[in-house]
């Protein structure tokens, strides 16, 4: 029997809303594992930062400014320099409110960003891959809310459960290639965009009372799903999701 590796040295990762929250730490763990990273965000001087201290302390990144919900210009970026192995598909957002008042410039930019943006970057990492004959992995950021619902968030729950489905299918397309895709599903994280949130005591105590480990999560609960989903370790793993949410899905 071999043992499965989480290594992942000699490939290359490509993260999507690297420079803050889950995808930054994403970008440091892939790279303490071996992995050469490029960081893509929309602020520069976020990614710059980061991948001055991932080289500095012995790992290999480099960074990019695109922004994702332009097609075309994340197609683009794919197609420069050499190919990647992984795409941690990570941008996203969310704004909040009860169903009756969502405001139809709030349902567009979210669908933008969190499912249409996905979805073309996967395509255009997808297509590169496939015309060299390369394998690889993509990793959508989902959430737990891609399993359940919640009040006020009609609008992110429909992106999240739009993700997996569509993550399942691309599964399906994409095997052939050999080409794995999979989503991970956090929790609440302590995150910018989640501490918007959490810095309600009632909001938290809610949300606290939800999560049957008792705690709200931290970014690194997830990045080892990140690694595994990105090495050889889950070489039969495709069309799957990770859920990392405390139990808040288990009843």
């Amino acid at each position: 029997m071999s043992i499965p590796s989480f290594r992942l040295d000699g490939k290359r990762a490509l993260i999507t809303g690297a420079g803050r929250g889950i995808g930054a730490a994403a970008a440091e763990a892939l790279a303490a594992f071996g992995a050469q990273v490029t960081l893509v965000s929309r602020t520069g001087s976020d990614i710059e930062e980061l991948t001055a201290r991932i080289n500095a302390s012995g790992g290999k990144a480099s960074w990019k400014v695109g922004d994702v919900t332009d097609s075309r210009a994340m197609a683009a970026l794919v197609e420069d320099g050499e190919a990647h192995d992984v795409l941690v598909n990570n941008a996203g957002m969310n704004r909040t409110d009860t169903f009756v008042d969502v405001k139809e410039e709030d349902f567009d930019a979210i669908y933008a960003l969190n499912v249409r943006a996905c979805f073309f970057a996967a395509q255009a990492f997808a297509r590169r891959l496939v015309r060299e004959a390369r394998p690889g992995s993509i990793v959508n950021m989902s959430s737990q809310m891609g399993h359940v619902g919640a009040a006020t968030r009609s609008v992110y729950c429909g992106t999240k459960w739009a993700i997996e489905g569509m993550t399942k299918a691309i599964a399906v397309d994409l095997a052939p290639a050999g080409i794995r895709v999979n989503t991970i599903c956090p929790t609440f994280v302590e995150t910018p965009m989640a501490n918007s949130f959490l810095k309600s005591d009632g909001f938290k105590a809610e949300v606290l009372s939800k999560i049957k480990l008792g705690r709200i999560g931290t970014v690194g609960d997830i990045t080892g799903a990140v690694v595994f989903l990105a090495s050889d370790a889950s070489a039969l793993m495709t069309g799957s999701s990770i859920i990392v949410d405390g139990g808040w899905t288990a009843d």
